[in-house]
This record gives structure tokens, C-alpha cells and sequence, in this order.
């Protein structure tokens, strides 16, 4: 059972990148997915969601507008498209899944029963 992020980069501001987050061992349809990051020296921060159930979004105000997540079931690929990047989007971003159809769970962390390991977005201004 297996979570892969990848897509990072460098990119100069107002630049775009696509996230993956790839499943295997599970069927990501099921499951809540959130993406994460982690700037140095500042603590975890969620950025958006998608349910399993209706495929209804979430997103941080400050990515509001800039960023869209979409799957793919048929790759069992999870996806964060991110546009109009700012310098203050580099992170290191991080996909995790629950079992459950609330991204009210997802927005806290907690009970993530799928964790990805992260990959590196460098926004330069």
C-alpha cells in the first residue's frame, strides 16, 4: 500500500505546475484526499480536499482560486493542478487519504490512513 507524490519543481512566479499523487495497494475512489505542505520553520498547513462520495472540493483560502485538485479513477491518480504560483507556495507538498467522506477529517490531519511522501515546490519571485 503505497502513496507517491511527485511534479515538483522550480517554477518562477505566476507559473504552474501539476501535483500527482499516485495509489497503489488501494482504490483511491474511496477515500478522501487531502494535499499538504510544509514550508521550513513554519508547521504543516492543509490546502484542499476532494470527497470520494461526489467528488466535492475543499481549499485553503490562501490557494482559493489558484489551485484545483481532480482524480482520475481509472489511474487511481489523485491530482493538484496549481497556477498563478507565489513565492510563499514553496513547501515541501504532501498527499494523504482517509477513509471517510469528510473533508471536515481531512482539514485537521488526523486519521489519515494514507501518507505520501512529499515533493518539493520551489516558487521563485
Amino acid at each position: 500500500v503505497q502513496l507517491q507524490a511527485s511534479g515538483g519543481g522550480l517554477v518562477q512566479a505566476g507559473g504552474s505546475l501539476r501535483l500527482s499523487c499516485a495509489a497503489s495497494g488501494f482504490t483511491l475512489a474511496y477515500y478522501a484526499i487531502g494535499w499538504f505542505r510544509q514550508a521550513p520553520g513554519k508547521p504543516r498547513e492543509w490546502v484542499s480536499c476532494i470527497r470520494p462520495s461526489d467528488g466535492n472540493t475543499d481549499y485553503a483560502d490562501s490557494v482559493k482560486g489558484r489551485f484545483t485538485i481532480s482524480r482520475d479513477t481509472a489511474k487511481n491518480t489523485a491530482y493538484l493542478q496549481m497556477d498563478s504560483l507565489k513565492p510563499e507556495d514553496t513547501a515541501v507538498y504532501s498527499c494523504a487519504a482517509a477513509l471517510t467522506s469528510s473533508c471536515i477529517v481531512v482539514k485537521t490531519a488526523n486519521g489519515m490512513d494514507y501518507w505520501g511522501k512529499g515533493t518539493q515546490v520551489t516558487v521563485s519571485s
